[in-house]
C-alpha cells in the first residue's frame, strides 16, 4: 500500500488510491479530480459548493434527478426487511418476482422471462452467453458470430467491449474477441456518399450487412446487437427506413436481434422503449441505468419464450442452468427499481418527456448556424451537437486539438456538465427536467461554445 499523499486532501488521496475510467491517467496525476459532493434535483455540487446543471444525467442514468426521496426510502425499507438474498437453487426474494412481472408487463414486444444482472455491460455478456448456449441447444454449433456496429456502444466487459465499435476500447486489451464483427455506422451526416439520400444510405447499409453475413456464412452468424439510438458513440439517430431494412436482412438469414436499451429505455426517446420509437422486434432486450434511476446498480435481460424453452431443455440435459451471480436480482436493487417504475407511471414521465422534448430539440437546433456547429441531432430528451472545422465540407478538427474536450471544459466552467464524444457534445438531462431547466442547459452550453470559438481564434492568430 502506498503512503498517504501530502496533505491527505480528497484530491490527493484520489490520485494516490483511485483509478478512473475513461480518463487520461497521466493527465489525471497532474490536474487531479473534480470532486462532486452532493446533488439536488437536476443539479450537483462540487466540494467547494459550486453548482452544476447535470446535462448528461450522470452517465445517461439519473432519470429522476439526484434527490428523489422515495427511492432512498425504498432502499432503506428493503435493507431493513431483506438486505440480501439470492436467486440460486429454486430460491428468490419476493420483490424480485414482483419486478420481473412488472418489467414483462412493460415489454414492447412479447417477452417471456427476465434475467437480472448488475450493469448494462453484464447484461450484454449474458445475452452473448445465451446466444451461444441456445444455438448449441438448436444443434447449430457453428452459428456463433456476433455483429455490432462501428460507433455502437455495448459496455466494457470482454464481450461488451468487443461488440462496442470504438477503437479505444480495443487497443492493447486484445479485443475484440474472435467471432465479433462490425458493420457500418448508420450516421448519414458523416458517412453518406455525396448526394446519397437518407433512404438510399439505409438501403446501402442493409445491403452491406447482408453481404457481410453472406461472406461469413449465414450458418455462422448468430446475432446482431443494436442500440435504438447510438449513445456513447455520438448520439446517432439512424435514418427512418434503416431498421426496417436491417430487420428484413436479419429475418432472411435467421439472425437474432438484441436491442440494447441501456440508454434508450424507460422514456428517454419519448416512448417507454427506444425499441418502440424505432420499430424494432428484438429477440432479447438489455436494460439498466434508468431502471433504478441510477440510484443502485441493476440491469436486466428480457428473452423470448422460444429462447427460454431452449434454456429449459439444456438445463434438463446438464442437470442445471449453469449461470447466476450473487447479486443478480438483489432485493434492495429490485425494490428501488419497482419504486422507480411506480414513479414513472404515477408522474407519466413518458408524456412529460414528449412535452419537454421540443424545448431540447428546438433549442439545440438553434445552434445550427454557429460557425463551429456541423450537425445537430437527437430525439426525445437525448441529443448531440457535432463541432467541425469547416461547415460546408463537414471537415472535422484534428483530433490532437481536442476541441470537443475543450468545449466540455468551458461548459463545466459555465456550470454545465456535458460529455464530449470526440467532437460531439452530448445532452441527456434527467427526465424530470423542465423547459426552464433545459433553457438553463442551453444558455450555459452557448457560453461554453462561444468560449471555444474564441479559444480557436486565439490559437489561429
Amino acid at each position: 500500500m502506498s503512503s498517504p499523499p501530502p496533505g491527505n486532501s480528497a484530491a490527493s488521496r484520489d490520485i494516490a488510491y483511485h483509478v478512473h475510467g475513461y480518463t487520461n491517467l497521466a493527465k489525471h496525476e497532474q490536474i487531479g479530480p473534480q470532486i462532486v459532493s452532493r446533488g439536488r434535483g437536476i443539479r450537483v455540487f462540487d466540494d467547494a459548493g459550486k453548482e452544476y446543471v447535470e446535462g448528461l444525467a450522470g452517465l445517461w442514468a439519473v432519470s429522476l434527478g439526484f434527490s428523489e426521496q422515495r427511492l432512498v426510502d425504498a432502499a432503506r425499507r428493503e435493507l431493513e426487511r431483506l438486505p440480501n438474498y439470492h436467486c440460486f437453487a429454486h430460491k428468490t426474494p419476493d420483490v424480485t418476482i414482483d419486478l420481473a412481472e412488472r418489467l414483462l408487463g412493460l415489454a414492447p414486444v412479447p417477452m417471456s422471462k427476465v434475467l437480472f444482472a448488475n450493469s448494462g455491460s453484464e447484461a450484454i455478456d449474458l445475452a452473448v452467453k445465451l446466444i451461444w448456449y441456445v444455438n448449441n441447444a438448436r444443434g447449430r454449433p457453428h452459428k456463433k458470430k456476433l455483429i455490432a456496429r462501428k460507433k455502437g456502444y455495448h459496455g466494457v466487459t470482454v464481450a461488451g467491449a468487443s461488440l462496442t465499435g470504438l477503437p479505444h476500447l480495443h487497443g492493447d486489451f486484445d479485443l475484440p474477441i474472435q467471432g465479433v464483427l462490425h458493420t457500418d455506422c448508420p450516421h448519414h451526416y458523416r458517412f453518406a456518399e455525396p448526394g446519397e439520400t437518407a433512404a438510399d444510405f439505409a438501403t446501402r447499409l442493409a445491403d452491406n450487412l447482408e453481404q457481410l453475413i453472406l461472406d461469413e456464412g449465414p450458418e455462422t452468424v448468430a446475432a446482431f446487437f443494436a442500440e435504438p439510438v447510438l449513445g456513447a458513440g455520438g448520439v446517432i439517430v439512424p435514418p427512418e427506413t434503416y431498421y426496417g431494412k436491417v430487420q428484413a436482412v436479419l429475418a432472411k438469414h435467421d439472425v437474432m436481434l438484441v436491442a440494447d436499451e441501456v440508454i434508450c429505455g424507460f422514456g428517454r426517446t419519448g416512448n417507454m422503449w427506444g425499441t418502440t420509437t424505432m420499430g424494432l422486434k428484438p429477440d432479447m432486450m438489455t436494460m439498466a441505468k434508468a431502471l433504478t434511476s441510477g440510484y443502485i446498480p441493476m440491469s436486466a435481460l428480457m428473452i423470448s419464450e422460444e429462447i427460454y424453452r431452449d434454456l429449459v431443455k439444456q438445463s434438463e440435459a446438464f442437470g442445471v442452468f449453469g449461470h447466476g451471480s450473487t447479486y443478480a436480482g438483489h432485493p434492495v436493487a429490485a425494490a428501488v427499481a419497482l419504486e422507480t417504475l411506480a414513479i414513472y407511471e404515477e408522474r407519466d414521465i413518458v408524456d412529460h418527456v414528449r412535452m419537454t422534448a421540443p424545448a431540447l430539440q428546438d433549442g439545440l437546433r438553434r445552434f445550427a448556424g454557429h460557425p463551429l456547429v456541423g450537425e445537430v441531432r437527437g430525439l426525445g430528451l437525448i441529443g448531440a451537437i457535432e463541432l467541425v472545422n469547416d461547415k460546408a465540407e463537414k471537415t472535422p478538427f484534428d483530433p490532437a486539438m481536442a476541441v470537443g474536450a475543450t468545449c466540455q471544459a468551458f461548459c463545466y466552467e459555465a456550470g454545465l456538465v456535458t460529455r464530449a464524444l470526440g467532437d460531439s457534445l452530448a445532452f441527456c438531462p434527467p427526465l424530470i427536467a423542465t423547459a426552464a431547466d433545459i433553457d438553463d442547459i442551453l444558455t450555459r452550453f452557448g457560453e461554453g461554445l462561444n468560449r471555444t470559438e474564441h479559444w480557436l481564434a486565439e490559437a489561429a492568430a
